[in-house]
C-alpha cells in the first residue's frame, strides 16, 4: 500500500510554543512513516507581518530549530521553506485568475482576522489572496490529507473548491483534492489563562531554558478565588491543573484531590509542574542549542529538503500549465 502524502506548516512570526508542540508538532511526527513534507510558511508570515521589522531569514531559522528539536526527522520527513520553492509563488497566481473574488471575502477566517488584527493594516491584496496561496502550497504535492486546527477548516474546503474549479475548467484530472486531519488535542493555556500565544505575550516558547520555564510557571495565574493556602481549591478553573492533565497525568487524580482538600497549596503545585516540564523539555532545549552553534548544518538541511520538494512541486506545475494551455 503506498504511503499517504502529508503536508502542513507553519508561519514563522515568532518561535514556536508549547502550544504549537501540543497542537501541531507533536501530530506531525506521527506521519513521519508516511510520505510527509513539513513547511516553513514565510510568503504566509508576510501577510500580516510585512510592516515588521524583525528578520523573517532570522525567523525561519528559528523555527527551523524547533522543528529539529521537537522531533521531526530530515531522513524521514521533507523539511522545506516556502519561498525557497518559486513554485509556490506559481501556482498561486495561476490559481488567482481562476478563484472568483466572492470565495476569498466570504472566508470566515478572513472576516474574524479583520476584526482580531484592526491594529493592522491587512487589508491588502496578499492577505485576502492568502488561502489562494494556500491551496498552491497543498495542491503542488497532491497532498492526500493535511492535519490542520479546527480554525484552518474553511481554507481547507476553498482549496478542494478551487481544485475542483480547476479540473472542471480544464477538463483535466490535474489536482487531488486533499482531506482534512483535525488532530484531538488538549488545549493549553497561557500563563495568564488565556489561549497561548506570542501576542499576549504568555507563552512558554521550546526554546526557554529550564531557568526560564521556572520563572514562567511560577508566574502562572491559579485558582482566583483561592486567597490563602487553607482555602479549598477548585482545580478544573486553574491553568497549572490544566498542565498536570497534560504533563503529569499519573498523578493529576492526587494533585487534584489535594488541591480540593487544601492539602497542597499553589506554590507547591507550581514546583512540581516546573520540576514535570523542566525534565520534558530540557532535551528539547539542550538539542536546540547544538543545532543553534552549527547553523550551516540546519541551512543544509533546508536546502536539501527544499530541492526535494521543488522536484515535486514542479511536475504539479508543469501539469497545471500545460491544462491551462501555457
Amino acid at each position: 500500500m503506498a504511503a499517504l502524502r502529508v503536508l502542513s506548516g507553519t508561519r514563522p512570526t515568532s518561535q514556536l510554543h508549547l502550544g504549537n508542540l501540543l497542537g501541531a508538532l507533536d501530530n506531525w511526527k506521527k506521519y513521519q512513516k508516511e510520505d510527509a513534507f513539513f513547511m516553513i510558511a514565510d510568503w504566509h508570515a508576510l501577510t500580516t507581518e510585512y510592516e515588521s521589522h524583525l528578520s523573517l531569514a532570522d525567523q525561519v531559522f528559528e523555527v527551523a530549530l524547533d522543528y529539529l528539536a521537537s522531533g521531526l526527522d530530515p531522513k524521514k520527513a521533507t523539511i522545506f521553506v516556502q519561498s525557497w520553492v518559486p513554485q509556490h509563488a506559481e501556482l498561486a497566481l495561476l490559481l488567482s485568475m481562476i478563484t472568483p473574488l466572492s470565495w476569498l471575502e466570504r472566508n470566515p477566517t478572513y472576516k474574524d482576522q479583520i476584526r482580531e488584527l484592526a491594529d493592522k493594516d491587512i487589508k491588502t491584496h496578499g492577505f485576502l489572496g492568502y488561502p489562494v496561496l494556500q491551496a498552491a502550497d497543498i495542491l503542488l504535492y497532491q497532498a492526500d490529507v493535511v492535519p490542520v486546527g479546527e480554525d484552518q477548516l474553511p481554507h481547507l474546503e476553498l482549496c478542494r473548491e478551487i481544485a475542483r474549479r480547476f479540473n472542471h475548467l480544464y477538463q483535466k484530472n490535474v489536482f487531488k483534492e486533499p482531506k482534512a486531519v483535525l488532530s484531538k488535542v488538549p488545549k493549553l493555556p497561557g500563563l495568564d489563562g488565556r489561549k497561548m500565544s506570542k501576542s499576549y505575550g504568555n507563552a512558554i516558547y521550546l526554546s526557554d531554558s529550564p531557568k526560564e520555564v521556572e520563572q514562567k510557571v511560577m508566574q502562572m495565574v491559579t485558582d482566583p478565588a483561592r486567597k490563602r493556602r487553607s482555602d479549598k481549591g477548585h482545580p478544573e478553573v486553574c491553568p497549572v491543573y490544566t498542565y498536570h492533565q497534560i504533563f503529569n497525568a499519573k498523578n493529576e487524580t492526587t494533585v487534584a484531590k489535594e488541591c480540593r482538600a487544601a492539602e497542597r497549596g499553589c506554590v507547591e503545585c507550581k514546583r512540581e509542574m516546573c520540576q514535570t516540564l523542566q525534565v520534558f523539555m530540557t532535551p528539547m532545549y539542550e538539542t536546540r542549542s547544538k543545532l543553534k552553534k552549527n547553523k550551516q548544518e540546519v541551512v543544509d538541511i533546508l536546502k536539501a529538503g527544499s530541492k526535494k520538494a521543488a522536484a515535486v512541486a514542479q511536475e504539479t506545475l508543469e501539469r497545471a500549465k500545460q491544462a491551462a494551455g501555457m
